[in-house]
């Protein structure tokens, strides 16, 4: 079982955030969070890895490149969230289930006043 968490706007349809550790964010950092209009984030980050690479090369930025990647894929989902709430998104509910389809089904099952935003 996965856990996620619904977050609603008046306007827009739910979006559901999976909890726990984000390879993409491992992997493609500040593109990833662009890709999930985490926008804020993403220039920090991006201005962070432009820092990073312009210290000599060495095991030092090496180091540190290898724990600014891991430290966005343990926070990904997090930014992500901060993010929708930055754009007027509130957490409405926490759903488990064992993927995004079947969490959003069970959301739509317990608040059927946001299936009609999906249709």
């Amino acid at each position: 079982m996965r856990i996620f968490t619904a977050h609603t706007r008046p306007d827009r349809s739910a979006e559901l955030v999976a909890e726990g550790f984000r390879w993409g964010a491992l992997l493609f950092g500040p593109f990833w969070l662009a890709w999930h209009r985490a926008w804020i984030p993403a220039v920090l980050a991006a201005a962070a890895l432009i820092a990073i690479l312009a210290l000599p090369g060495g095991a030092g930025r090496t180091m540190l490149l290898v724990a600014f990647a891991l430290v966005l894929g343990l926070t990904g989902n997090d930014l992500h969230r901060w993010s929708l709430a930055l754009r007027g998104y509130v957490l409405t509910d926490v759903v488990a289930a064992r993927d995004e389809d079947a969490a959003l089904a069970r959301f739509l099952s317990s608040r059927p006043d946001q299936a009609a935003k999906f249709a």
